[in-house]
């Protein structure tokens, strides 16, 4: 698995872009990089991408994205 993290500018802050639906190609499955200790009971995970700093992509996903990413 690939690790990836979001790209941050020189201040730290992340840097967002907007892309057009004809540039993506297949949806990506991203597991997180926990860290150390639990994460809390009331954590819900429409919150994972702000919260965690890094992830794995999951090539084996599918076949498909095996193909694609391998």
């Amino acid at each position: 698995m690939w690790k990836v993290k979001p790209l941050l500018d020189r201040q730290k802050n992340q840097v967002q872009t907007v892309e057009h639906l004809d540039v993506i190609f297949r949806s990506a499955h991203l597991i997180p990089v926990f860290g150390d200790g639990p994460l809390p009971d009331d954590f819900h995970f429409s919150f994972s991408l702000d919260v965690f700093n890094s992830y794995y992509v999951n090539r084996y996903a599918d076949h498909h994205t095996f193909e694609i990413v391998f």
